[in-house]
């Protein structure tokens, strides 16, 4: 299959990009991250449900507040508990 040449070349080149990559967060922009991402699949799994008369709507950080408000407005309680969540991440 793969020589043993292009394996180590490989793993070399990946072990440089992995150490490359590797960046500080705050704990503040830590959990802003994982906010944005539950904000996100929440909206794509309750749009029909919360979402409805937003067409296009892209979650920014500026808006993943107000998804986490809608979710506990207008949503049943899986909505409502992912809403929580995702405001639970944002005022610690």
């Amino acid at each position: 299959m793969i020589s043993e040449s292009m394996r180590s070349y490989l793993a070399s080149i990946g072990r440089k990009g992995g150490l490359k990559s590797r960046r500080a967060l705050s704990e503040r922009q830590a959990r802003l991250m994982v906010a944005i991402r539950l904000a996100r699949r929440a909206y794509r799994e309750f749009r029909t449900l919360c979402f409805w008369s937003y067409a296009d709507l892209e979650v920014t950080p500026a808006n993943v507040a107000w998804v986490a408000d809608q979710l506990r407005r207008n949503g049943n309680r899986a909505a409502w508990q992912k809403g929580a969540r995702i405001q639970s991440l944002l005022c610690r």
